[in-house]
């Protein structure tokens, strides 16, 4: 029997959170944009250092009111993938906020930022000593594109292995 892992995703509107899942559930991408509204549920089963896990991944929807999240949602949650748009400076500033206003349930829950969008890098407004700082405050961050599916899987590999307790193999560069 495998052990159920709920993940939650955040960020703003429009970052990809929705579109990662489908990459990552289903292999698939729709260039269709549909809002989110409340939460939608999906699940996956995968074999993470040898242990088999169902993932329940709760997409919850983008918001830049803070207080519009449900903190019912985040109950029992084992990790967390914040998106960011890598064209959108400011949805860097969304996640930061979620992190702040939520701190009190999201401390010590492993987490990934996901830089969604490496397929238009060349218009990215997030640059390189963005990351580094985030790299520095202790974030794990992927750069991602669910269009192309760059790094999707590997992305929930590595926070499912965070939530298993392991620490991460970081390939040189």
């Amino acid at each position: 029997m495998s052990a159920q892992k709920k993940i939650c995703m955040l960020g703003s509107f429009g970052v990809g959170k929705t579109s990662l899942v489908s990459r990552f559930v289903h292999s698939i991408f729709s260039e269709e944009y549909l809002t989110t509204i409340g939460v939608k549920i999906d699940k996956k089963e995968m074999s993470v250092a040898g242990e088999d896990l169902q993932l329940i991944l709760w997409d919850l929807a983008g918001d830049d009111r803070f207080d519009n999240l449900q903190s019912s949602y985040l109950m029992g949650i084992s990790g967390f993938l914040l998106v960011v748009d890598g064209c959108r400076y400011d949805t860097l500033k969304v996640a930061k906020t979620i992190l702040d206003k939520n701190q009190a349930q999201l401390r010590n829950v492993p987490f990934l930022c996901l830089i969604n969008k490496s397929d238009l890098e060349a218009d990215w407004e997030i640059r390189k000593e963005h990351i580094d700082l985030m790299t520095q405050a202790g974030w794990h961050v992927r750069k991602t594109s669910a269009k192309d599916g760059d790094s999707v899987e590997e992305s929930f590999h590595d926070l499912a292995t965070l939530m298993l307790g392991k620490d991460l193999v970081v390939l040189p560069g």
